[in-house]
Formats: C-alpha cells, structure tokens, sequence
C-alpha cells in the first residue's frame, strides 16, 4: 500500500486526554496521602503489586481466548494514542471517486479502488464495480462491519473482567497480610504497622481497576465507536456511488457525519488531489 496514502488518510497522535488524567488521578490521590501526613513510601509495597498483578493477570487469562487476549494486548496502546483515518479525507476521496464515476462510469474505478488504502472502502468499491447487487454489497460490509464491532466489544471486555478481578484480588492480598500480622500479637507497635501494610494490596487493587482498567475499556469502546462510524460513512459513501447519484447529492448525505464531526470541513474548502493523479499501489 502506497505510504503517502496511508499517512493522509492516518493520522497518529498521542491522546493527551488520557496521559492527563491519569496524570490528575495519581496528583490527586498521591497529593491527598500527602497532606495526611503519609509517605509516598507508605504505599510503595512490592508484594502488594505483585500479588494484584499476578493474580488479576492470571484470572484474566482462565476468563479469556488467547486470541482475544492478545488482541486486547495490542489494542492497549489506543488508550493513549489516537490512530484513526482522517474523515476529511475520506469524505473527499468519496467525492472525488463519484464525480470520476460520473464521467467514466462506475467500472473506470477499478484501477482506484485497488490503491485505497482503508480495507473496508476498498471491499466494498471492488464489489460494487464488480457489479453485485447492492442489497447484497450492503449485506456483506454489514457483516463485516458486525464482525469489527463484536471484536472491538471484546477486546474491551477484557479490561472490563480485569477491573472486576482486581478490587477482589486486593482483598486476597490484604487478608494475606492481616494473616503474617497475626503471627505477631505480641508486638503491638508491629502490628499497628503490619494492618497498615496488609491494606496496601487492596489499595492497588481498586486503584488498578478504577484508575486504569475501566477507563481503559471505556475509552476502547469510544474508539470502537468512531470507527464503526466511519466505516458506516465508507459504505453509504461507496453505495451513493454505485447508485450513480450526483456528487452534490452524496455531499448532502454525508451533512449529518460533518454536523456530528465540526472539525470536518467540506471538500470545497480544502484542495483535494485528484485520485488519478496520486502514485499507483505497488503490490
């Protein structure tokens, strides 16, 4: 696929969102141990972490696929990175491929459809210049589209079971510590200290789920959203086309995704390169 495609049509950037609320939450919780008069060192406990890590990550992994494990795992980094395709650009390339289509009809797209660089787009232009039936066009790239949906739905449920293990594993390990304490009633200063240890791991635990894991799954779900909507825009855009409608016409359409999208701006103001002109796919 031609890069110079894929970096218009992608657009990488940190979500500074995320990088900041986490950043407020540990200010806020950290700050308010300090004014308490506690120390950072009073919740900095290895064994705690590692008995909420381990044990959340092991529930999670008798709860879930591998596959979709792993797919979760790489969809980790979309917490605190935005990588979605520009909708400007794919509203313009729209435009672009109906007013070619209306010139050379729907077949002169072939060529085109091959160097788009979004899949789905491109599918779903392949089949319509192939001349399937666009009942049946539209019931494929539903298909597919549930299918993206249903994936992204669980890969955020991972998340979702880890932030309901956690709290649960904190406890485990609070009771643990309360159990070591107990070994030692006759030493009062030490057991004052000890319970204080021991509730760490629950400390870790809900922090874990509230801080991390549930905003995690929620901020995927958004993801999965913008993306399942754009994906809707691909095939009413791509539909509009093999109806032959007038490029206006698909413009008016694609109004309620530009109302709902204010930083999207219509083709008539931006300069759009023609896709005949762009380089040519090299396989």
């Amino acid at each position: 696929m031609n890069s110079t495609r894929d970096s218009k049509q992608i657009r990488r950037k940190p979500d500074m969102a995320s990088f900041f609320g986490v950043g407020l939450a540990l200010l806020g919780i950290l700050g308010g141990l300090k004014l308490e008069g506690g120390r950072l060192g009073d919740v900095a406990q290895l064994t705690a972490a590692i008995i909420v890590l381990g044990g959340t990550a092991g529930a999670v992994m008798v709860t879930t696929p591998l596959a979709t494990l792993r797919a979760s795992l790489r969809a980790l980094p979309a917490v605190f990175s935005e990588q979605t395709a520009a909708p400007g650009v794919v509203i313009d390339e729209i435009l672009t491929l109906a007013t070619k289509a209306r010139k050379g009809g729907l077949v002169s797209l072939e060529n085109d459809a091959l160097q788009i660089a979004d899949p789905f787009l491109r599918k779903a232009l392949l089949l319509c210049v192939d001349g399937v039936d666009l009942q049946d066009v539209r019931r494929i790239m539903e298909l597919e589209l549930d299918l993206i949906e249903r994936n992204g739905e669980a890969e955020a449920k991972v998340f979702e079971a880890a932030a309901g293990f956690a709290p649960t594993i904190g406890i485990i390990g609070a009771v643990l510590g309360l159990i070591q304490v107990m070994k030692h009633l006759e030493d009062i200063e030490a057991v004052g200290h000890g319970i204080a240890v021991a509730f760490v791991a629950t400390v870790y635990g809900v922090s874990a789920a509230n801080l991390l894991l549930l905003p995690a799954a929620n901020k995927l779900k958004a993801r999965l959203h913008q993306t399942v909507e754009l994906k809707e825009l691909m095939l009413e855009g791509t539909i509009a086309i093999a109806e032959g409608l007038n490029p206006k016409l698909i413009s008016a359409k694609l109004d309620a995704y530009r109302q709902a999208h204010p930083e999207v701006k219509p083709a008539a103001n931006r300069r759009v390169e023609p896709i005949s002109s762009r380089p040519a796919n090299v396989a």
